[in-house]
């Protein structure tokens, strides 16, 4: 069995009237982020990572954002679905690791969960699964709160080889 790694990044701004969704769970906050699907950054780092890994291409070119089929889409279906693409292809996912880049709103009483939901869709542990928040220091779109931003490593294993 070889390891294979892959790198994932994601950001969408802000948005009224949209429910905040990272990692998998709803965080109270007054605003969501925009996007075709829940917009979830997180999830969709993770999604690239993994389909990095098994050279399987983005979450674009599985999930495009003009398919009305996406629309409003649970994220956590998306990353089930990758992991059935991974299994099809011969591979199964070993760990994640995930950054959320937030001025606001403070992530740190919300990553259990999210480490939880994430292992959930990935048929992982939550020791499988890492998820760390910061801030970009008031710099940059992240720092002016217009977005949220998000980075993922995924290692994956390839079976039956």
């Amino acid at each position: 069995m070889s390891t294979r790694i892959g790198i994932g990044y994601d950001a969408h701004r802000f948005a009224i009237g949209r429910r905040l969704v990272l990692g998998g769970i709803e965080i109270p906050y007054p605003r969501g982020l925009d996007g075709h699907s829940d917009a979830d950054v997180v999830l969709h780092a993770i999604v690239d990572a993994l389909l990095g890994a098994a050279a399987l291409g983005d979450i674009g070119h599985h999930f495009p954002p003009e398919d009305p089929a996406w629309r409003g889409a649970d994220s956590r279906d998306l990353l089930r679905r990758v992991v059935g693409l991974l299994a099809a292809a011969g591979h199964a996912p070993l760990n994640v690791d995930a950054t959320v880049i937030a001025e606001a709103p403070r992530l740190g009483p919300y990553i259990v969960a999210m480490r939880s939901a994430i292992a959930e869709c990935l048929g992982l542990t939550a020791g499988d699964v890492g998820v760390k928040a910061t801030t970009n220091e008031g710099m940059g779109f992240v720092g002016r709160e217009e977005g949220i931003a998000a980075l993922a490593t995924a290692a994956i294993v390839e079976l039956g080889r």
